[in-house]
């Protein structure tokens, strides 16, 4: 199976964001930044689903 890849440019974008973010708060919910990442990249939902699983692959 090959690995999770972001397409464009936003979704890098967030991707960075939610490191950092995790980096000074490493107990905050997944979730939670994600939905922020969303919405502050204008993400689309199928956009969004790819970063969730995308992080919580990062996290394993």
């Amino acid at each position: 199976m090959s690995a999770l890849q972001p397409k464009t440019e936003q979704l890098k974008n967030a991707i960075k964001w939610i490191s950092e973010k995790r980096k000074e708060n490493p107990d905050i919910k997944l979730s939670k930044l994600v939905d922020d990442a969303s919405f502050q990249f204008d993400l689309s939902p199928k956009d969004s689903q790819f970063l969730l699983r995308f992080v919580k692959n990062d996290d394993h």
